[in-house]
């Protein structure tokens, strides 16, 4: 019935569709192939075989037909027409003539071409950004690793073993540089980081005071992005010189708190301990910026009283990727940590009394607290921390400290080199890695240097900026004395007698050897002279950042936590509105390379052509398949493209002269948890809208809460399908009673995966949206990150999308920055563009078709035996559906105890206990083929089974194979007395309940982690000889009680 998948398009064209609404952005303008070759018919013998929807989708044409047959229904295009409702569909406007495929080959052939526009020049422009050099097994081992990159965040510890311990090594790390308490387990970038911070300082201040201090020193990117973040809360923001800050009572008395860099952005670097103890008595709190690398060598800011640490950790070997991704850190003081952004690592044990690791203080965070939640982060930066960790136990804390005089070494050469030319370095007393210059006309001296193929930051018309790091080389260094002898030259200086004397790497060496600078120093060469900033405390002192210095030690290391932790590479990850789908290798493979990986966000846009164009071409096809006119990539997670969108409501209603006014926010009970967290960040107060039992808006109740606050109404979230799995009908209703009351429709697109090609959030009656480049559109998870949230508008939002100010971007209506870099994370955008290319319209299209088939197979199977909780009109639900185990609460059974069973079985569990707490969320996507379906039905089959015993009596109902799940190998291997006297079940009905269990068997690390104990969260625990923790010894966790 249906054509064979080998074929470059897998499935038959949808009929007429009805509601069309053409795109209002033209289509992209990508070329099918490289060159200038002539088009091909898919039958044509010229036509590439490596086509990629077939590799994609994981149904063959028989499992299509048998799926179909299970739901009742002979072609896929009348199943659809009954799970997507007919008044939202659009006409084939994605289709192959406005997306062409690509083939895998010509896709590569592609990303080359335009990867060669941009020009890798030396960038020692810094401001936060540095060439980082990736040890090749880390980067071989862990970026390019499917077992690394393609799990989830770790909320199942008991399979997550392995990178929740890589993820407390980096929670380690970064607190014993810092000489913090705590840190977290990575975030977005500084300047969020830092944002964070303010937004920390200022509830701790409880709403009593509103100004926070920003020193001139800081990163520019990172004030923009705080501002932005100010506006919402009214939060005062004042830069300047602090000291002369401070002398102002009106500031005194209103302050919060202050932001410091250290080192500062030109390099200096400030003892702040009296700044900081003026602060502390005015009950506000200190967040300092700073390097982990130049801490290895500087006073930590945990020893001179700073509340806060943040910072970019990408200077451990994670490229520059034109601004990202990279993980930001994030370090507070113990008394901070229930305030803390992000996700936090702690230590607990498992049922047999092993240690164990899981997530700590959850109720922090956004899915639980929602709009009381300390912030809207949801996916950080995991898999650049897990980078970042891996690389400093590959160093040690010896090999960080050699990286970090080097570089500091170099930067003295230079400066004594630049000042043998007659240069003045303003900061020539206080610097780490950073010089700044004064010249006679910096436009002439960056001239010269990107005639050099170097890019500098230029500061004024009179000064310049160096920031040199771990990759700077001999020739770096000749390289950089070169440009500013030719600038002197051509002020008609003559040049220094030593240059005349001596060629120029004599000149290095020289100077080399008056400084006593060489291998044999760098371990007590001192930073600065000021002996106070010195550092002299131990750090990084736990074994792990010891014994793993040669490769063969660390490749054993990372294979060893790999093997603990369940990714795509062993199975299906139905987790529901996660749309855990394949991560294809082609398309991973452009961002490592040194063409996309090596440009520095802040380079001239003419070096950066590569990056423009697919950055163009992306942000047309994300128009073209949302229905949308414009798009804004700047968002780096999903919850950032929330705020982003709020953001650009809220400045569009005061353009209209209503901002002030319209604060008011209607967001479904339903709805993510980011929703409520994302609109009080943008000023917004949260309304509360019911939902009907049928799982529906109660329309009723939006429209009264619309007309009772029509004179204040900003905005409406919904999302769409909604999260509980069903395309509802009457959102185009739900829209047009928001915007008859002067609100604007904010579409959340974390369910945009059961949309393309078949319906769009403009269609739906949307204003706004945002899309999770990391679920629909194949950017891997990368166990909590990094992710992508961009968001699309309407035609009358454009002005507002977000700008930034070191990019020729942006309008001047534009929002101020989001993010830290003008593109977010850059080199990630990539893979999405690599995604859409690859499979072009129809693909995308059959995509979402199947996603909708494969959930809807799940339902026919499941249904006869659990209670899917909500279909549509036609018995249907969209790309997910919702199982409620409420019934089995009556046996003692709870939804974790379903979960914990699954892994049993190899299977990651879905979704647990939300949207609602009694139930799973079933999330297949349309890479799974109809085998791997069966294998996790048939697992929840058998373990309703399970529960019927129980529900019987025949099982015990305290003491079962439920009960007791996971069984580990440890468990298993228990002598027989041990294994009778406490298990009334044999070892086979744990471990091997089904056949195909004998062939293939993924073991849980630990048995289950009691979630009712509260984990240890390891910090800097100063009684125990000021060593961080990592696996702390059984006598901690007494101690503790844990």
């Amino acid at each position: 019935m249906l054509k064979t998948l080998a074929n470059r398009g897998t499935l038959s064209l949808l009929g007429s569709r009805t509601a069309a609404v053409l795109p209002r952005r033209a289509r992209s303008l990508a070329t099918v192939a490289v060159g200038d070759s002539p088009s091909t018919s898919p039958n044509s013998i010229f036509a590439p075989l490596d086509t990629f929807t077939r590799r994609h989708v994981g149904p063959r044409s028989a499992d299509i037909d048998a799926m179909l047959a299970s739901v009742g229904y002979d072609s896929l295009e009348a199943f659809v027409a009954d799970a997507v409702p007919s008044n939202i569909r659009i006409e084939e406007t994605i289709n192959d003539e406005a997306i062409p495929p690509l083939s895998e080959s010509e896709l590569l052939a592609r990303a080359k071409e335009l990867g060669s526009q941009n020009k890798l020049f030396k960038s020692w422009i810094g401001m936060g950004y540095h060439n980082a050099v990736t040890p090749p097994v880390i980067l071989r081992n862990i970026t390019e690793n499917p077992a690394w990159y393609t799990s989830y965040t770790p909320y199942q510890p008991e399979i997550s073993q392995g990178r929740l311990e890589s993820l407390l090594n980096y929670q380690t790390m970064v607190s014993s540089l810092t000489g913090m308490d705590i840190a977290n387990a990575s975030l977005l970038d500084e300047a969020t980081a830092a944002a964070e911070g303010m937004v920390l300082a200022f509830g701790n201040a409880r709403g009593s005071k509103r100004t926070f201090v920003v020193d001139n020193g800081v990163l520019p990117q990172t004030l923009a992005v705080l501002h932005t973040r100010a506006k919402g809360l009214n939060i005062n923001v004042v830069k300047g010189d602090v000291k002369q800050l401070l002398e102002n009572n009106e500031i005194r008395d209103d302050l919060v708190g202050a932001l410091f860099q250290y080192p500062n952005i030109d390099g200096a670097i400030e003892n702040y301990s009296s700044l900081v103890d003026d602060i502390h008595s005015l009950k506000g709190l200190v967040v300092c910026a700073t390097d982990l690398l130049a801490l290895t060598m500087l006073k930590p800011p945990g020893e001179f009283g700073a509340d806060i640490c943040v910072g970019n950790s990408a200077r451990f070997g994670v490229p520059l990727g034109y601004g990202g991704p990279h993980a930001a850190f994030f370090a507070c003081s113990d008394a901070l940590k229930r305030k803390m952004p992000g996700r936090l690592i702690g230590v607990s044990k498992d049922s047999d009394g092993k240690i164990a690791y899981r997530l700590a203080l959850q109720t922090r965070e956004q899915h639980i607290r929602r709009d009381k939640a300390t912030s809207n982060i949801c996916t950080a930066q995991a898999l650049l921390a897990n980078m970042a960790a891996m690389y400093a136990v590959y160093h040690g804390p010896q090999g960080l400290r050699q990286i970090a005089a080097k570089v500091h070494a170099l930067t003295r050469v230079l400066k004594a080199g630049i000042e043998r030319e007659g240069y003045v370095v303003k900061n020539k007393d206080s610097f780490f890695d950073t010089l700044t210059i004064e010249v006679a006309s910096a436009e002439a001296t960056h001239a010269s240097a990107l005639a050099n193929g170097v890019n500098l930051r230029r500061i004024d018309e009179h000064t310049l900026g160096v920031t040199l790091d771990e990759s700077a080389t001999e020739r770096d260094i000749l390289t950089l004395m070169e440009i500013f002898s030719q600038s002197r030259a051509q002020r008609g200086l003559e040049a220094s007698q030593a240059a005349k004397d001596l060629t120029r790497p004599q000149v290095l060496e020289e100077i080399a050897l008056n400084m006593n600078l060489n291998r044999d120093t760098l371990p007590i060469l001192e930073i600065v002279s000021e002996k106070e900033l010195q550092r002299t405390s131990k750090y990084l002192q736990h074994d792990t950042f010891n014994k793993h210095q040669s490769e063969t030690e660390l490749l054993r290391y990372i294979y060893h936590l790999q093997n603990k932790d369940l990714s795509l590479v062993h199975n299906m990850i139905p987790l529901g509105s996660c749309t855990m789908k394949l991560n294809s290798t082609s398309s991973m493979i452009p961002f490592t390379q040194p063409e996309w990986a090596n440009v520095h966000p802040f380079v001239p846009i003419d070096q950066a052509q590569g990056y423009s164009k697919m950055i163009r071409e992306l942000e047309d096809d994300l128009a073209a398949i949302t229905g949308f006119s414009a798009t804004s990539l700047q968002p780096n997670s999903g919850a950032q493209g929330e705020f982003a969108g709020l953001s650009v409501i809220k400045a569009y209603h005061e353009s209209r002269g209503d901002g002030e006014k319209r604060n008011i926010c209607l967001i479904p009970i339903s709805a993510h948890g980011t929703n409520p967290a994302s609109a009080v960040l943008a000023g917004m107060k949260v309304v509360p809208i019911k939902t009907l039992k049928d799982g529906r808006l109660d329309l009723e109740d939006l429209n009264a809460k619309a007309v009772q606050h029509r004179d204040n109404l900003a905005a409406f979230m919904v999302t769409y399908p909604s999260t509980f799995g069903v395309f509802e009908e009457g959102v185009q209703d739900a829209c047009k009673i928001v915007h008859d009351n002067g609100g604007q429709v904010y579409l959340d697109g974390a369910n945009l995966n059961a949309q393309v090609g078949l319906t769009n959030p403009a269609t739906c009656g949307g204003d706004v949206c945002h899309l999770n480049l990391h679920k629909t559109f194949s950017i891997p998870h990368g166990g909590g990150g990094p992710g992508v949230g961009p968001i699309c508008v309407a035609e009358h939002l454009v002005n507002f999308l977000p700008g930034h100010p070191l990019s020729p971007h942006g309008t001047s209506s534009s929002l101020t920055p989001i993010s830290a870099a003008p593109q977010g994370s850059a080199s990630i955008l990539t893979i999405s563009w690599a995604y859409i290319k690859m499979l072009g319209g129809k693909g995308l299209t059959d995509s979402s078709m199947l996603a909708l088939l494969n959930a809807n197979y799940i339902k026919s199977r499941l249904e006869k035996h659990f209670n899917v909780r909500f279909v549509n009109s036609k018995d249907k639900v969209a790309h997910e559906l919702l199982l409620d185990l409420a019934n089995f609460e009556e046996v003692g059974l709870k939804v974790m105890d379903f979960a914990k069973r699954l892994q049993d079985f190899g299977v990651h569990p879905p979704t647990c206990s939300w949207p609602i707490t009694s139930a799973m969320l079933i999330e297949p996507t349309e890479s799974e083929n109809k085998e791997t379906l069966d294998r996790f039905i048939d697992a929840l089959i058998h373990i309703k089974g399970e529960a019927d015993d129980i529900a019987s009596g025949k099982a015990d109902r305290n003491n079962n194979v439920i009960k007791n799940a996971p069984h580990s190998q440890a468990s298993v291997a228990w002598s027989d007395e041990k294994w009778n006297a406490s298990r009334p079940y044999s070892r086979q009905e744990a471990v091997y309940p089904l056949p195909y269990l004998y062939e293939s068997k993924f073991w849980p690390a630990v048995g289950r982690v009691d979630d009712g104990i509260s984990p240890v969260v390891v910090h800097q625990w100063r009684k125990w000889l000021s060593r961080v923790l990592v696996a702390p010894p059984i006598v901690l966790l007494t101690q503790y009680n844990v």
